[in-house]
């Protein structure tokens, strides 16, 4: 675990990869990471924890299959939303965008049921921050 501050901004320039999440720091159980994204992601569902979305910059919709039928969440920078265990979703990204996202330490990106993964999403349960 890091032992001093981190700039966001510095460890979002150390990657260039979307949909491939970074951890920056952790906290008790969980993984601080951070995205670049742009497009589409792929439907999918995290049947034992919700998902934390915090929008840095650019805008994120979130597509939600709920019981109640389907809808999209609209997010711009500096909102957050939660994706409820079990809910599957589908984010997409209309233009670059970042990302903060808290889940706990080894969730899969592409959750514990999802679609087929297309070749630029990462099936990953978060890569670590690599100097440039």
């Amino acid at each position: 675990m890091p032992t001093e501050p981190i700039s966001l901004a510095a460890a979002l320039a150390s990657f260039d990869t979307l949909w491939s999440p970074r951890v920056v720091t952790r906290v008790n159980d969980y993984d601080v990471r951070i995205a670049k994204v742009r497009g589409e992601h792929l439907w999918h569902t995290h049947d034992n924890t919700d998902e934390f979305f915090l929008v840095l910059d650019g805008e994120l919709h979130i597509a939600l299959r709920e019981s109640a039928g389907e809808r999209t969440v609209r997010l711009t920078r500096g909102e957050v939303f939660t994706v409820p265990r079990g809910i599957e979703h589908k984010p997409y990204a209309p233009v670059d965008t970042a990302l903060l996202l808290f889940e706990p330490t080894g969730t899969s990106s592409v959750g514990d049921r999802h679609d087929e993964v297309p070749d630029h999403v990462d099936a990953t349960r978060g890569r670590p921050l690599e100097p440039r």
